[in-house]
């Protein structure tokens, strides 16, 4: 059954409840959902987080992911994707949206719409998608300023340092930075656009002890690999950031490509997600029973006045 708004809240804050998910065994999987129903189809086929792309974000809104969106529009998502699942979420909090002060602002605002975790990278503006080349990083210990205000404004949120330095500064500069942002107070470390699996098995044998997130994206720098495989090299945490963007872009596209072609939908029917599935997966009948349920409001009638 999908979120109702009569339901009752989780017991414990999503912050929390995603520190309870990474205590379990096995790596922890997060695919991208940019919207409620994404969010919806992730948890109805099993997954226990998601993750929220400021990529898949952006190309949802018809923008390029150069760190022009706003934390109150990153906010409307958060909750979209939070409400639909009621599942713990990691959000991609691009550069923390200027200096300290600013990515303070990012964490309680964020928290307050609900997200489990965060990530913020050392990038400078306007960033670009971690896989691009001719990134622009910010100074270490700018970054790890960032991660420290981040840190100290948090109340549960899950504070994860995202290194792109591995493209301009190689592992060594990579491993450093990882290094300096755990000791401001991050809790995982997250390295962008590693190529081989030889750089994500060296990353992790030296900076051991802690989570890392691996990001699995196509069409990047990054060879396919599994969940297990990731696992294997010593990752605690995986993303498919925009997989399901990506898909679902696709079908649209044909779609209206038929429609423009035909003269209608009817060759793609097949293609499409039923009316009974579409009121199935959003639970169209769990809110009419609901409020069929809720007893309806008697006005006294007013005492006549002296």
């Amino acid at each position: 059954m999908t979120y109702l708004i009569g339901a009752t809240l989780a017991d414990q804050p999503a912050g929390v409840r995603f520190r309870d998910l990474l205590s379990q065994p096995g790596i922890l999987q997060m695919p991208g959902t940019h919207n409620g129903m994404a969010a919806l189809q992730a948890r109805d086929a099993g997954f226990s987080a998601l993750y929220l792309s400021g990529a898949a974000m952006t190309a949802s809104m018809g923008l390029p992911d150069l760190g022009i969106v706003t934390i109150d529009e990153v906010a409307f998502f958060i909750r979209q994707v939070t409400r639909a699942s009621g599942l713990p979420v990691l959000v991609d909090g691009d550069t923390g949206y200027g200096e300290a002060l600013n990515v303070m602002n990012m964490v309680r605002t964020f928290e307050d719409a609900g997200a489990a975790a965060v990530h913020i990278e050392d990038q400078l503006l306007p960033k670009k998608c971690g896989h691009l080349n001719d990134k622009k990083l910010a100074d270490a210990r700018d970054m790890a300023a960032k991660v420290a205000a981040a840190a100290k404004a948090r109340r549960h949120l899950y504070l994860i340092a995202r290194t792109d330095a591995a493209a301009s500064e190689g592992i060594d500069g990579a491993v450093a930075r990882a290094r300096l942002y755990l000791e401001a107070g991050a809790d995982a470390i997250f390295p962008e656009a590693m190529s081989s699996r030889e750089m994500f098995e060296e990353f992790a044998k030296r900076v051991s002890g802690v989570p890392l997130l691996a990001n699995m994206t196509e069409f990047g720098k990054t060879p396919y690999f599994t969940a297990s495989q990731f696992e294997a090299m010593g990752y605690r945490m995986v993303i498919w950031p925009v997989s399901s963007l990506r898909v679902a872009n696709k079908a649209q596209q044909n779609l209206f490509a038929a429609i423009k072609r035909d003269g209608g939908a009817h060759k793609v029917v097949d293609q499409m997600q039923t009316r009974a599935e579409l009121y199935a997966t959003i639970g169209l009948h769990d809110y009419e029973a609901l409020d069929a349920s809720i007893v309806q409001t008697i006005i006294p009638e007013a005492i006549s006045q002296r």
